[in-house]
Order: C-alpha cells, then structure tokens, then sequence
C-alpha cells in the first residue's frame, strides 16, 4: 500500500513540476505593453480613445515613462490613466494598469494612414507598441448589446429586470438611445445598472462597455405563456438589437359575492337559511381544490354545499350554498359572518350581513300568553269586586 502512494504522490509532483513549467514557458516574467486593437479607423474631426494595457506579470514594479512618437501636425494625443493625463506608471508584480490614448483628429484631415508608437521605457526595460491609424469619412456600425439572462419566468406579478451589457467597439465615444418594444400593457422603463433613475440614452465610452436593466412589468391581466421583448440601441447610425423572452406562469384569482352581487341576507333564530353564493375564478390559471369555511357570531351553524370545490377553471364561475343557523340565545338585529375561499396561497373573503328576526310561532305564543294573563285578570276584578 505504501509503494502506490509514494507512486503517486511522485506522479503528482512531477505533473505539477510540469505544468509550472509550461506556464513559465508560455507567459514568461516581464512587464508587456499591449491594445486589444492595434490597427483600427478613426474619423477626422472626432476625439477616439484606444485602451491600453501595462501588465506585469511575475515581475518587481517598474517606474516606466509613457510617451506617444508618429503624431502627424495637427493632431493631438495624449496618455490616460483613470481619465487622467499621466507621463509614467509603475504597474505592481502580477497586476495589470488600463491605459488610454486619445486622439483629437482635425476635421480637415484627409484620408491617410498613420502609424503611431507608444513607448513604455525604464531602467531595465524600453517597450513599443506601433498602433496603425486609417483615417475614413464613414465608420461602420460600432455597438454591440449583450443580455446577461435573455429569459426570465415569473408570474404577472413579477417584475422582471434584464441586465443589458451596451459595448462601444468605435474609436469615439457616443451617447445611445435605448428602446424596447413589449406587448401590450406591459410597462417597460431603463435604468443605469444599479441606479434607480429612469433613462432613455445612456453614454458609452470609446473601447468600453456600460451596463444598464430593463425592468419589465406585465398588466395584471397578462395571460400565461411565452412573451417576446426586442431591445434597441442607437448611436450615431449605429444600431444594435436584442432579443429577449419573458414567460409568465398562470396564477389563479378568486372572487366570493352573492348570486347578485348582494352579500345580505335574513335568518330566524334557530333555523336554517341557505345563502347562494358565486365563487368566480379571474386569474390566469385554474384554481384546485377550493375550500370554503366560514366564522360566524358563538353558538351559531355554518356549512357549505360543496365544502370544497375540486377545480375551477379560469374565467369560470360556480355556485355554492351557504348554510347559516343562528343561535337560539341570540337576539334579533343584524350579524356579520366571514366567508373565506382558499386554494394554494390564493384566497377570497367576503362580509356576509345576516339580519335576526324572531319566529312567528313565537309572537303567536306570547299573544296567548297575555291574552290568558287578561282573561285571568278580568275574571279575578270581576270575582273580588262584588264582595
């Protein structure tokens, strides 16, 4: 069992012996000058901006003075580090320093070709990078719009924000509209990545990306399914599309009134009344084993027929009975009794007033009552009165 260990453990080491190696072999030490676009055209009358890259890899940090040789007469050109002129940079072991030149072209320059050199010197190291420049009067289609997720799900409640990555390829900076076209109804607004503000353009720098959302809300109504939305950006006659997909899963809606929309009604003390009620479903999807119960005033009754409805399809409607028996202790006036419809986290409530009376076989009773206490009353001031 040891002899395979250590043989393994010994085929590890020299793979990782290799492979620091081959890395060393392929990127070795040393402090490069380079631009992801060496040869590009530019347009007369114009500031473009190129990026540069001063990377150290493996290295001790290097003050290096910057200087740019090759600018025609009449040109300016200057070396940018965070937006700002600087004449020398001192990038850190393994980390890489973003540069830009930027270039003002007059506006009566011709159709020419240029090239330009960078330089990156020090003590120990002299770096040139040769930018070819062409001069045009048209500059093709530069933009670019990449979404981070092209589709979203969620119910017409949701609201769907998009990430949208705008990317400026041309050498001048530029000021993008942006557009979506949605379905009816849906409300549509764009805002910076992590602001709040809405906006209708947004600027983009020469050579660099901006990140803005798309926020998205459907109408209540939306029906279920697969929505399409195209996102527009716009600059200079350059345009970009996108394309992106929204799908909303139903979601039921339910509704409880009375037969005519009436939630009244009257009982008497002790008996049974049935209420009609309509249960109706609104939402986008059916609504599945509906349970119908009711709280109501101590001492009293209330069932329903159904108590449960199995589905109810959307844009449907049911009936249902409502039982309701006051309690023989209660007194005659006005009640209010909830009802509650329920089906998976979706539910409808309603007020029901039900005004108490008492029986009429009770009023009979109490006429007898005082009409045998008057006749027992006569009778008594008859007998006693002739003594």
């Amino acid at each position: 069992m040891s002899r395979h260990l250590a043989f393994w453990a010994a085929a590890l080491c020299a793979l990782s012996f290799q492979t620091a190696a081959l890395a060393a072999e392929t990127a070795p030490a040393g402090i490069y000058l380079s631009t992801d676009y060496p040869s590009l055209t530019l347009k007369a009358g114009e500031t473009s901006t190129i990026a540069l890259h001063l990377r150290n890899h493996a290295t001790p940090p290097e003050r290096l003075a910057l200087s740019v040789d090759g600018v025609p007469s009449g040109w300016k050109a200057d070396l940018l580090g965070n937006g700002r002129p600087v004449g020398s940079a001192m990038p850190g072991s393994d980390d890489t320093l973003p540069l830009q030149l930027r270039l003002d072209i007059p506006q009566d320059e011709a159709r020419s070709h240029h090239t330009l050199t960078v330089h990156a010197d020090g003590t120990q190291r002299h770096l040139s990078l040769p930018i070819d420049i062409t001069l045009a009067d048209e500059l093709p289609a530069q933009l670019s719009i990449q979404p981070e997720l092209p589709q979203l799900t969620g119910s017409a409640r949701t609201a769907f924000d998009y990430q949208l990555t705008v990317k400026n390829a041309s050498g001048h900076d530029v000021l993008a509209s942006l557009a979506a076209q949605a379905p009816q109804y849906f409300d549509i607004s764009f805002t910076e990545g992590y602001g709040t503000q809405q906006i209708s353009a947004v600027p983009v720098k020469a050579g660099e990306s901006k990140t803005v959302k798309l926020h998205v809300r459907p109408p209540a109504s939306a029906q279920s399914g697969e929505h399409a939305i195209k996102v527009r950006v716009a600059a200079d006659g350059a345009e970009a599309t996108t394309d992106l997909k929204l799908d909303i899963t139903g979601q039921p809606s339910l509704e409880l009134s009375g037969r005519d929309g009436l939630m009244s009604t009257d009982a008497q003390i002790g008996d049974t009344r049935e209420m009609p009620l309509v249960l109706r479903n609104d939402g986008t999807a059916a609504a599945q084993d509906i349970a119908l119960d009711g709280t109501a005033p101590s001492g009293w009754k209330i069932e329903f027929e159904p108590a449960r409805v199995a589905l109810l399809e959307p844009g449907k409607t049911t009936e249902v009975q409502a039982r309701i028996t006051p309690s023989t202790q209660s007194l005659a006036g006005d009640y209010m009794v909830k009802l509650h419809a329920r089906s998976a986290g979706q539910s409808a409530d309603g007020d029901l007033r039900v005004s108490v009376t008492t029986s009429g076989l009770w009023g009979v009773s109490g006429a007898i009552l005082i009409a045998v206490a008057l006749l027992a009353l006569l009778g008594a001031v008859a007998r006693y009165g002739r003594r």
